[in-house]
């Protein structure tokens, strides 16, 4: 296949993802439902992080889950375990979430009005960064053990997500980590990024994170009542 051809068939499949995550988002907004994309590497601590999320905020409001992995269905049951309704899907050899998938996953969930929906992608810093899903927005998961320099070399992912959240705070004191310069070189890739630096494990962190969903929850809700 020509280099031509394969460009032509790239637009032509995100031309088509386009289209459905606008259907996606229109459909969220409708019903008040605020959706998050929460990417990262493997082992950034996304879904222990959901796992706190979904059990400190449960009572506060209503989320569902939609989990995206290559293989299994252990995250989607961790979910559940957190106490919240949630859908897996397996992309086999595919390295990421497309918005077709995630449109089918909110008709399976039905996420009620004016609840949060948070999307779990694949672990990949490359893939998740160019099909948007009909989120309100994308959340990069950085892990301090990953390196500052991250958001350098992968400039696309960051430049996409509207927040950064900087987890395992609590293993600082045993790294030779430069928090300031990773926050650094995220903003040189996006200056509007916003950034929570938190520990899913002992909850350091974590009520900043929640008090920016909230209030965002909240306008999404307000904005569906509106139209």
């Amino acid at each position: 296949m020509s280099q031509e051809k394969i460009i032509q068939v790239e637009r032509d499949i995100l031309s088509k993802n386009d289209r459905l995550a606008a259907a996606n988002r229109a459909h969220l907004a409708k019903r008040g439902i605020f959706a998050l994309n929460f990417v990262s590497s493997p082992g950034s601590g996304k879904t222990t992080l959901l796992a706190r999320m979904i059990r400190e905020l449960k009572e506060r409001m209503d989320i569902t889950v939609i989990e995206g992995d290559q293989q299994t269905s252990n995250d989607a049951q961790r979910i559940r375990e957190a106490g919240a309704r949630a859908v897996q899907i397996n992309t086999g050899k595919g390295c990421h979430l497309d918005a077709h998938m995630v449109g089918h996953a909110i008709e399976t969930l039905e996420p009620a009005e004016n609840s949060v929906l948070f999307i779990e992608n694949v672990g990949n810093l490359v893939c998740p960064a160019a099909f948007d899903l009909g989120e309100a927005h994308k959340v990069a998961v950085l892990s301090v053990t990953e390196g500052e320099d991250k958001p350098l070399k992968y400039p696309d992912m960051f430049a996409a997500a509207d927040i950064m959240v900087l987890n395992k705070s609590d293993l600082l004191p045993h790294l030779d980590f430069n928090t300031s310069l990773c926050i650094a070189n995220a903003m040189r890739v996006n200056p509007k990024l916003q950034t929570f630096i938190v520990s899913a494990r002992t909850g350091e962190g974590m009520e900043a994170l929640y008090a920016w969903l909230e209030a965002s929850a909240a306008r999404q809700a307000t904005a569906a009542k509106v139209a």
